[in-house]
């Protein structure tokens, strides 16, 4: 019987939204260059201000290799940030999130292993979805969605002893046994690093403008039965997270689902901006009778091993208890204003 249920107070960041994939369910990637954007400094600090003493989690979410999917994205980004290309300009995001008082988490595609460790000392934790280790269609255009290649980068994130939250995308042309083969995969990698703290266990959900637009989003049964393997599969110390705005998270939790992951104060989901976060009190509502508590983007066993960097020891000083979980203080009242 788990002691609690957690989910982290964040702020989403989406750095840009060019990317070379080309997902056949994605709602995110920019359709044209008139859709296309870069977060400029100005409106990162405006929006990490405002949540101040709130939010302890900066989740910065990027397309994947914009330079690769579009040849003027290395201008455009010198132009609007100064940098030369993405990694820079997100480490440049990272430090000034940290001194606003916020814990990075980024999950910006695959990363070559120089570039995983520049960003680690950063970082709190950082993530790639695997999403399926199945060949899908809804893939095709995506070759970043090669299951060989992310795994890789899962795996160079754990000879990097990186905190990191992956999981699967359900629904998206996959069967049963593609979502058993990925998650003892994943446990696979686990047992040889021990560095993934949760896997994600997210439905899809179809998008308007997009090719699987008119696709169905899988059962609650399928969610349901999925949960239930995952659990099976992998160790009690990796957590099961499901998104509270994509689903019902009481049945899932009686399954053996443990964390909410995020949720935003004052910015929506951009990948599924048609599910709103819900509230605090809400959640707890929707969970009840479990107990919900609040965590960092760093798992407390990962703090209780030291798997952190000197520049975001104090503010995981300042925000964990002695279980590893946020101090409980009165700034930490959560107020949806979106």
């Amino acid at each position: 019987m788990i002691k609690y249920v957690t989910f982290s107070r964040n702020v989403f960041i989406p750095i840009t939204n060019v990317c070379r994939n080309a997902c056949a369910y994605c709602g995110f990637r920019a359709r044209s260059e008139k859709d296309a954007y870069i977060t400029p400094v100005e409106r990162f600090m405006a929006i990490i201000k405002s949540v101040r003493g709130r939010a302890t989690e900066a989740l910065f979410t990027a397309g994947e290799r914009p330079e690769l999917a579009n040849t003027r994205f290395g201008d455009w980004i010198r132009r609007t940030t100064g940098f030369s290309s993405i990694v820079p300009y997100t480490k440049e995001l990272c430090k000034l999130a940290i001194m606003e008082g916020l814990l990075p988490h980024c999950n910006i595609g695959i990363l070559s292993y120089d570039e995983l460790e520049e960003l680690r000392p950063l970082n709190a934790s950082m993530g790639l979805m695997l999403e399926t280790t199945a060949e899908v269609e809804a893939h095709r255009y995506s070759p970043g969605k090669t299951p060989e290649l992310r795994l890789e980068m899962i795996a160079r994130a754990g000879e990097l002893k990186i905190p990191f939250t992956t999981g699967l995308l359900i629904g998206i042309g996959e069967n049963p046994e593609d979502r058993i083969n990925a998650l003892e995969i994943l446990k696979s990698l686990y047992d040889e690093y021990r560095h993934i703290q949760e896997v994600i266990i997210q439905p899809f959900v179809p998008k308007p403008y997009t090719p699987m637009s008119n696709a169905k989003p899988p059962e609650f049964e399928v969610m349901k039965d999925t949960v239930r393997t995952a659990r099976a599969i992998l160790p009690d110390e990796v957590a099961i997270q499901v998104p509270p705005n994509l689903t019902s998270p009481r049945e899932l939790i009686e399954l053996g689902a443990s964390d909410l992951g995020g949720i935003s104060e004052m910015t929506i989901d951009y990948i599924n901006p048609e599910s709103p976060w819900p509230t605090e009190a809400e959640l707890r509502e929707a969970i009840a009778p479990f107990v919900l508590r609040e965590r960092l983007p760093i798992y407390p066993r990962f703090i209780k091993q030291g798997w952190y960097s000197k520049e975001i020891r104090p503010l995981i000083e300042q925000y964990a208890d002695e279980d590893g979980l946020r101090k409980r203080t009165e700034s930490s009242t959560y107020i949806n204003t979106t």
